[in-house]
């Protein structure tokens, strides 16, 4: 495979979560495209719903680089795999720049995924209340770890002037450069919900709002100033992360996608494709069958709670699936695809609708957030991931819970004294709230194509 220079690439990243990141990287990515180049946008951690924003209203969404998934080497390649065909990398960071995954610890941060990748970091500073006062809080990032690379800073929330003498301090005193300010401005303003912010596909005109955001920036930003921090990165050659094919394996995945079910992993596609399969997308809000030829389905998360309704109301599909997978068709589902192949969902107001049953139980709103964050899933059971004590990382994060959510494996949450029984893990099924991550073990990956395609070649001596 021949080795490619990572593009030009820059960081967006905060002192803490809630200030700004989001909106500012939607609305600079925007700008890089109006100055006629082609941005990639990745984002820090296991966070779907920031890279959604990003493919929604730019079209530049290019995957996840969490460094609790993998390891230093391969956040390069996956960076370049991701950048492929375009001039620059625009990186969103999460949380704060220095938060881990654990209480203690940078692991896992956007500073360490700064570091594999060599890409200098601007911050998001919000500056409501306060000038001088600024150049400590930016000092103190540049001294905490000076491997960071901070070379540059946004403030957030202030005008005109309080940028001009706030940045006089940061400049002199951190020889950083501030190349720029977000005015106070309803504009930059986007709604929540219990995941964090709503998907792309529901806030009203999304592309118009954040073209509003970009007009506003066009004379706040120093956007070549910033390009130029970017084109500053450190020259690294890598090879792209690309898996190998599974011998003449050709099956057909059939993957859900729409607004019920939008949570996956860029990654985790191109591992599948990479791999032989070819990835069909379809609708189970809207499509009365699955796609002609499918061997295998890939239900991922995304909020059947709020349309459960209407998922109920496609009883002609739910049928078709119950029925595929009581045949035998291979399946991962993840969160709310776990939801969706249950006997029974709750919504948000509390109404129950009929889903799948492919799965005994039902599923309703628990008292909170339940099991947030990373895990460890090591497989107790042989299954559609392979044999037991297959190993997987990944995360959960929900709301919901299921009367009975499997106990197949065991998640742990790393560096924490904690786990817990988790999914179902057949062998053609592998269905829970674990949201995996198939670079972090792609054997597992590759038993799922292997399986659809035992199931594709049993259909053809069927026929």
């Amino acid at each position: 495979m021949t080795a490619v220079a990572l593009p030009p690439r820059v960081m967006i990243a905060a002192p803490a979560s809630g200030s700004g990141k989001t909106v500012v990287t939607c609305a600079l990515i925007r700008l890089l495209q109006r100055a006629g180049m082609a941005p990639a946008a990745f984002k820090c951690g296991p966070d779907f719903i920031d890279q959604l924003f990003h493919r929604e209203v730019t079209g530049a969404a290019a995957g996840n680089l969490d460094a609790f998934f993998s390891d230093t080497p391969t956040l390069a390649s996956l960076m370049a795999r991701g950048a492929v065909g375009c001039d620059i990398a625009v990186v969103e960071g999460a949380m704060g720049l220095f938060d881990g995954m654990a209480p203690g610890t940078t692991d896992g941060s956007a500073y360490d995924v700064a570091r594999a990748t060599a890409t200098p970091v601007v911050l998001v500073v919000p500056a409501r209340g306060a000038s001088t006062s600024l150049a400590a809080t930016v000092q103190g990032f540049c001294r905490f770890r000076p491997d960071a690379d901070v070379r540059g800073v946004i403030l957030n929330g202030c005008s005109a002037h309080a940028c001009a003498y706030a940045s006089e301090a940061i400049e002199r005193e951190c020889g950083v450069e501030v190349v720029g300010y977000v005015p106070r401005d309803d504009a930059f303003a986007l709604e929540s919900r219990h995941l964090g912010l709503v998907t792309a596909g529901e806030v009203a005109d999304l592309r118009a709002r954040v073209d509003a955001m970009a007009d506003v920036l066009a004379a706040t930003i120093d956007l070549e100033r910033l390009v130029g921090l970017a084109r500053a990165a450190r020259q690294m050659e890598v090879e792209p992360y690309r898996s190998d094919p599974v011998g003449r394996a050709a099956p057909r995945i059939a993957v859900a996608c729409d607004e019920a079910f939008c949570f996956r992993y860029a990654e985790n596609l191109r591992m599948l494709e990479d791999m032989g399969a070819e990835l069909v997308s379809f609708s189970p809000l809207r499509d009365p069958g699955l796609p002609e030829g499918a061997d295998g389905l890939y239900l991922c998360g995304g909020y059947p709670e709020l349309h459960a309704e209407a998922l109920a109301g496609n009883g002609a599909l739910r049928s078709r699936i119950r029925r595929a997978l009581a045949g035998g068709m291979p399946c991962v589902a993840e969160c709310g695809g776990f939801l969706y192949l249950l006997e029974r969902l709750e919504d948000e107001a509390g109404a129950v609708w009929p889903m799948v049953g492919a799965l005994k139980g039902a599923a309703r709103r628990g008292g909170g957030l339940e099991h947030f964050g990373y895990i460890e899933l090591t497989c107790g059971a042989p299954g559609l991931y392979g044999d037991a004590g297959v190993a997987l990382r990944g995360h959960e994060f929900h709301y919901w819970r299921a009367e009975f959510e499997g106990d197949d494996a065991v998640a742990r949450k790393p560096r924490r004294e904690r786990s817990w029984p988790c999914l179902v893990h057949a062998p053609s099924l592998a269905a829970g709230f674990p949201h995996v991550y198939y670079p972090s073990n792609p054997e597992a990956a590759r038993a799922f194509v292997r399986a659809c395609d035992r199931h594709r070649k049993q259909g053809s001596n069927e026929g």
